[in-house]
C-alpha cells in the first residue's frame, strides 16, 4: 500500500510538472509567433494590436503593451487580472517574485519614475542568470530603442537594472 501511494505521489507530482512546463511552452510559443506585428499607422491601430486591446475590452487608440500580455495569456487559456490593460495590475503580491527568480514566460514591469509606477509590461525571453547585466524580452508596444509607446512587438535586450518588478502567473 506505501509504494501505491508514493507512486501516485510521484506520478501527480510529474503531472503538475508537465503541465506548468506545457503551459510555459505554450506562452513562450504564442509570443514569439507575434514577434514583427506592427501598428498599421502607428496610432496604436491595425488588425493584430486591435485584437490585443480587445482582450482588454478596449477599442484602438490605447497603449496596448499590457494588453498584449493579456492577449497571450487569454490564447492559453490563463486568466490575468481583473484590470488587465493597466500596467501596474500584473503584480499582486501573491503572484510577484524576487526579480532575480524570474523566468522565460514570466512577466516583467519597468517603473517610470514620470508616472509614478510600472508603466511598461512584457515577457522575460531567458531566464534571470547571475552575473549577466542584460535579458532577452519580447514586449508589444515598443520600438527599436525600447520605449513604452512605440509600434510593434519587437524581441529587445534590456538591461536587467530597468526591470523593476517580476510576475509568474503560470
Amino acid at each position: 500500500m506505501a509504494k501505491r501511494a508514493i507512486l501516485i505521489i510521484v506520478f501527480l507530482s510529474f503531472t503538475a510538472f508537465l503541465g506548468a512546463s506545457g503551459e510555459r511552452s505554450g506562452v513562450i510559443n504564442t509570443y514569439t509567433a507575434e514577434i514583427g506585428v506592427r501598428e498599421a499607422s502607428g496610432n496604436n491601430d491595425g488588425l493584430e494590436v486591435e485584437r490585443y486591446l480587445a482582450s482588454t475590452g478596449l477599442g484602438k487608440g490605447y497603449a496596448w503593451c499590457a494588453a498584449f500580455v493579456n492577449w497571450v495569456y487569454q490564447q492559453n487559456n490563463i486568466k490575468g487580472p481583473a484590470s488587465a490593460a493597466w500596467s501596474p495590475s500584473w503584480f499582486p503580491d501573491e503572484k510577484t517574485l524576487a526579480v532575480e527568480l524570474g523566468l522565460r514566460g514570466d512577466v516583467f514591469g519597468i517603473y517610470f519614475r514620470s508616472k509614478g509606477r510600472i508603466a511598461h509590461v512584457g515577457f522575460l525571453d531567458e531566464d534571470f542568470e547571475n552575473g549577466k547585466h542584460t535579458i532577452l524580452t519580447v514586449e508589444g508596444n515598443t520600438n527599436e530603442a525600447g520605449g513604452r509607446e512605440g509600434d510593434g512587438v519587437y524581441r529587445k535586450r534590456r538591461g536587467k537594472n530597468q526591470i523593476s518588478k517580476v510576475s509568474c502567473w503560470l
